[in-house]
């Protein structure tokens, strides 16, 4: 999800605002995204980071926007080369704006699908057609939900053997239990951000 660098909740009255794509095929690009509690689109230097670290892993991935708020992550993945992305959310509101950024940018809908479901509810019924190379995982931070993330992700049937998954959370939050077979690649602090790389193997 796209989230500033403070955990902070927003009213439902607030305006919502914009986000910039950094790279690729729509660099510059601006994309609206609506108000909502605990909706914190993810800045320019994370995203810069963050990216920079995938670059030899983005191109002709599936990808998969947990959370997805703006939907910001998964857009600037495909903007960067990756094959698709699902975008999951339960918020109305970052429903109906995604779908709508998706369609200003004239995506193919065979690369993108916009799903509005509650994350975890999706990850426990998910019989997912495709095994995702690179998962967001960015929830509200207030909710602590990280945890139950994980083990969905990693008892479910969408995650590919070498996936690589991306944690985001607060700086206060205790560290979150990863499985074993979760590998810490990179991470990196900014601001009340902890925000982390892993790679997921399975043993042959």
């Amino acid at each position: 999800m796209a989230r500033s660098s403070a955990p902070r909740k927003r009213s439902s009255t607030a305006k919502g605002g914009q986000l910039r794509i950094i790279g690729g095929r729509w660099r510059s690009r601006k994309i609206e995204f609506p108000a909502g509690d605990g909706l914190r689109p993810t800045g320019d230097r994370i995203r810069e980071t963050l990216f920079n670290w995938l670059q030899h892993e983005i191109v002709g991935a599936s990808c998969l926007d947990l959370f997805a708020g703006s939907g910001i992550l998964g857009l600037e993945a495909l903007s960067r080369g990756a094959e698709c992305c699902t975008f999951i959310d339960s918020y109305e509101p970052a429903y109906r704006s995604l779908t709508q950024q998706l369609l200003k940018l004239e995506v193919d809908p065979s690369n993108a699908a916009v799903i509005r479901s509650d994350a975890l509810g999706w990850l426990r019924a998910s019989q997912a057609p495709k095994h995702y190379d690179l998962v967001f995982v960015d929830p509200p931070f207030l909710l602590d939900i990280t945890t139950q993330c994980i083990e969905l992700l990693e008892t479910s049937s969408v995650l590919a053997d070498d996936a690589l998954i991306y944690l985001e959370a607060g700086r206060t939050q205790t560290d979150t239990a990863v499985p074993a077979n979760w590998q810490q690649v990179r991470h990196k602090s900014s601001g009340q951000v902890r925000y982390c790389l892993y790679r997921r193997t399975v043993p042959h």
